[in-house]
């Protein structure tokens, strides 16, 4: 049986800025587990998730859509509660009354490593084609992942981010991004 909560409407809380004006993001979410909903930039509902660390899941979010990533809300609650996260989650995509794009179609791309093979340049390609073995072929994966991670260090940048970026350096020899 799961403990009654009351689920506070979405429309109720109050936006919170995704980078403040020191380029950081809500530090007093470090370590807190909730349900949050991240809006952009014309406070447009994009994706809600619930973490254990909503700080950490919002930095992920960050890198892997900033174009989308302006506002949030958030609950918090104080103990770890998968029932009740899903609840609240549930509760706030219905009160859209759509399903946000991050939470339908383009899931993967809210909660997945980045895959940068998939933006490989024809140059890129050939050379990956070329690969004489697996080695080669790693080395060509790693050297995309540092392209477009340093395009995605570019927009953070642009963006006034200050908070540190730290991709999992095992992870490039894959092809892929995600923070360590």
């Amino acid at each position: 049986m799961s403990p009654q909560i009351d689920i506070p409407a979405l429309s109720s809380l109050e936006f919170v800025l995704y980078i403040d004006d020191r380029g950081q993001l809500p530090e007093p979410l470090q370590g807190r587990i909730g349900v949050y909903a991240i809006f952009d930039q014309a406070q447009t509902l994009q994706y809600v998730g619930y973490s254990r660390d909503i700080y950490l899941s919002l930095k992920q979010h960050l890198v892997r859509q900033p174009e989308h990533c302006y506002w949030l809300k958030v609950q918090t609650i104080d103990r770890p509660n998968r029932t009740v996260l899903e609840e609240i989650r549930f509760a706030w995509i219905n009160e859209n009354g759509s399903v946000p794009v991050g939470n339908g179609a383009d899931e993967g791309l809210w909660t997945q490593a980045i895959d940068a093979k998939t933006q490989m340049t024809l140059e890129e390609q050939s050379s990956y084609a070329r690969a004489i073995d697996e080695l080669t072929q790693m080395k060509v994966l790693k050297q995309v992942a540092r392209r477009v991670e340093a395009e995605i260090l570019d927009v953070l940048k642009s963006r006034g981010v200050q908070a540190e970026i730290r991709f999992n350096p095992k992870l490039k020899e894959a092809g892929l991004l995600d923070l360590k």
